[in-house]
């Protein structure tokens, strides 16, 4: 099933602070409970939030008690910036946003305040159902590059649960998966969060494909010893230069990954590469509430001391330098990336 979906006039969505212990579907009425959800991790993974974003304006709509469109239009504005506010890292939520309110803009001349609501809702549907498309087709190129017998090492989640179905690079693994390839996947645990632990363990044992949980830094060591043959990770956001912005962690797997000389993928849709961004030093980095890193317990125990203080930034920026070729919907990108994204960006 989709993990973001519009069903009886609410969004409802995988709650994936839960997983895996429960498996339940939360339901919201109002963009501010999207971007409240959005922000404290109901919903995860750049296209996800997306999806999830676009479908909060369409709520915003029928919220919005405006008789007029221009009304109306005043009052989706307003949503799109709490909604954009949410989480600043994730070029999608705003894509997503800006995408939805570009459509607002164009008919709102032209139809009555309904027809304008019906307009969002369809834009965001769209979206939605882009993703699961575009995902497969990243898909396809992607598990071209694994070849039978790979071991592979994925960070975070970048599955069905991170986008609206299929994944990124998660979907890739999935596909060759399904093509018959027999693959073995060494799935980082991703703290502090744990996504990995959590989600893509979850997803893997569902789909069937073997896999073992690793702490983050083992990932050095099966690289070292050659029981590596590729990575591939998600993007949150990608720079015109090929610098990626993925879950903390990313650039320290791409630097043991590229002392080792194995490929190292990231999994992209074109809507996370932001060719604004020369490079990656102008991605925000989003910081977390730093008690996600200390509230970890050990043997039932807190794992610090009482007045420990910790740093939390959510994402890291792999260097271009390190990044072996970019898997898009349109094809794999390979250096010198500031010509081949703007390549795949037309296609």
């Amino acid at each position: 099933m989709r993990s973001v979906f519009w069903e009886d006039n609410q969004l409802k969505m995988i709650d994936q602070r839960i997983l895996p212990a429960r498996f339940e579907i939360v339901a919201y009425r109002t963009h501010r409970a999207v971007a409240q959800a959005i922000q404290e991790m109901v919903v995860r993974g750049a296209p996800a939030i997306g999806a999830a974003a676009a479908f909060g304006l369409a709520l915003a709509g029928y919220e919005s008690a405006s008789a007029s469109t221009s009304d109306l239009l005043a009052d989706l504005r307003a949503a799109a910036s709490t909604l954009k506010d949410s989480r600043p890292t994730a070029v999608n939520l705003a894509w997503a946003v800006e995408r939805v309110m570009r459509t607002a803009e164009m008919v709102q001349g032209e139809r009555s305040a309904d027809d304008l609501r019906q307009s969002v809702l369809t834009e965001a549907q769209r979206i939605a159902d882009e993703d699961v498309e575009i995902n497969k087709r990243m898909a396809e190129h992607g598990a071209a590059l694994i070849h039978d017998g790979d071991t592979v090492i994925h960070h975070c989640n970048t599955g069905a649960l991170a986008t609206v179905d299929w994944g990124t690079a998660l979907g890739v693994i999935r596909t060759a998966h399904e093509q018959g390839k027999r693959i073995h996947v060494l799935v980082d645990e991703t703290r502090p969060r744990l996504q990995g632990a959590r989600l893509t363990a979850w997803e893997l044992e569902q789909y069937g494909i073997p896999y073992e949980i690793i702490s983050d830094n083992m990932s050095g060591h099966f690289l070292k010893a050659g029981q590596v043959q590729k990575c591939f990770v998600g993007s949150d956001r990608t720079a015109a230069n090929g610098d990626v912005a993925n879950k903390i962690g990313t650039y320290m797997l791409a630097l043991a990954a590229h002392d080792n000389g194995v490929p190292f993928y990231p999994v992209v849709p074109t809507s996370t590469i932001d060719l604004s961004l020369a490079h990656g030093d102008l991605i925000p980095i989003e910081e977390r509430n730093p008690e996600e890193v200390l509230g970890i317990q050990f043997h039932g125990e807190p794992i610090a001391p009482a007045n420990a203080k910790a740093r939390n930034p959510a994402f890291d920026v792999t260097p271009h330098r390190l990044v072996t070729g970019i898997v898009t919907e349109n094809g794999v990108a390979y250096p010198p990336f500031e010509a081949s994204l703007q390549k795949i960006m037309k296609d």
